[in-house]
């Protein structure tokens, strides 16, 4: 009886020892390991949704070279011409310092506007110990337009000789599920110029809503809706609107789209889009955006 007594004793006191020690050793980890927590990536794979900039920037050292096209008919029947009348190109140079911080610049032939952005992501979505429910950027724009061979200056006082335009953002966005995400956009644009009439304001407040819908391995859907709450009063505008698909391969990213907004420079399309978004001549554009992304060495994996 004394034996079995005593293994009962031994068993007992062996219990408690090993739970001790491993809850001791359970904190000993917890003390040591960092805390982790996830980004969320991949909100909208591009660093433009299709009109406008996406809260997405590219990894540093990063190199993008872009080519948007946008293609209208005119509303007169002896203008038709194979596939279009008339078509708008942007070539654009986008380069990322930083993980965080990418600054591009880009010439569309059509209007010969010249244009440039700066872009810093200010917070990333995350899940787990650290927990950001949403992703900020912050983007600055500048356009610049001669007036001089220019095919919109009834936007313009036409005694200026040129005309610089600015877009300040903030970008908020979430990644609802891996299949959908959403942003919006609060933007003040300020023209340096006003247009014809010398009530327009000069300076403009828009929201921007845009989302993205996931439907296949390489293929998404993307919308963008820019709501401008004192457009301009002299000359006819309204409200930008896109809807397109996203293909991507690699490297690589092709975008069809159809808008009614005919400019790239946020603060040109956004208060100057004299086209309703309709299936009448020329209110109607389809456009090719694609992007192609170098990778430099500074950003490539070891």
């Amino acid at each position: 009886m004394k034996t079995k007594h005593f293994f009962k004793i031994l068993s007992l006191f062996l219990i408690i020892s090993v739970n001790v020690n491993g809850q001791d050793l359970l904190k000993q980890l917890q003390k040591e390991l960092p805390n982790t927590y996830h980004k969320t990536i991949g909100t909208f794979k591009s660093t433009r949704i299709g009109l406008g900039h996406s809260v997405e920037t590219r990894k540093k050292g990063a190199l993008q070279l872009s080519l948007y096209n946008r293609y209208w008919n005119k509303p007169t029947a002896t203008s038709q011409r194979f596939l279009a009348d008339e078509v708008t190109t942007r070539y654009g140079l986008d380069y990322a310092f930083t993980d965080k911080f990418t600054a591009g610049i880009g010439y569309t032939n059509f209007d010969k506007i010249t244009d440039g952005f700066l872009k810093y992501n200010l917070f990333q979505q995350t899940k787990g110990i650290k927990k950001m429910p949403i992703s900020i950027t912050l983007v600055q724009t500048f356009s610049h337009i001669s007036l001089i061979n220019a095919n919109n200056d009834n936007f313009y006082d036409s005694n200026a000789s040129e005309k610089y335009g600015f877009a300040s953002q903030l970008l908020i966005a979430r990644k609802i599920n891996r299949l959908f995400s959403l942003q919006i956009a609060p933007t003040l644009v300020y023209r340096t110029e006003t247009s014809v009439a010398s009530n327009d304001p000069g300076t403009h407040f828009a929201l921007v809503f845009a989302g993205r819908h996931k439907i296949g391995k390489h293929t998404s859907i993307v919308s963008e809706y820019g709501y401008v709450a004192n457009p301009i009063k002299s000359v006819d505008t309204f409200n930008t609107f896109m809807a397109g698909i996203n293909w991507e391969i690699g490297d690589i990213m092709a975008q069809f789209h159809v808008t009614n907004a005919r400019n790239y420079a946020e603060d040109v399309f956004l208060t100057q889009t004299a086209n309703n978004f309709n299936f009448k001549d020329p209110n109607l554009h389809f456009g090719v955006n694609v992007t192609y992304i170098l990778h430099t060495k500074k950003n490539k994996v070891k």
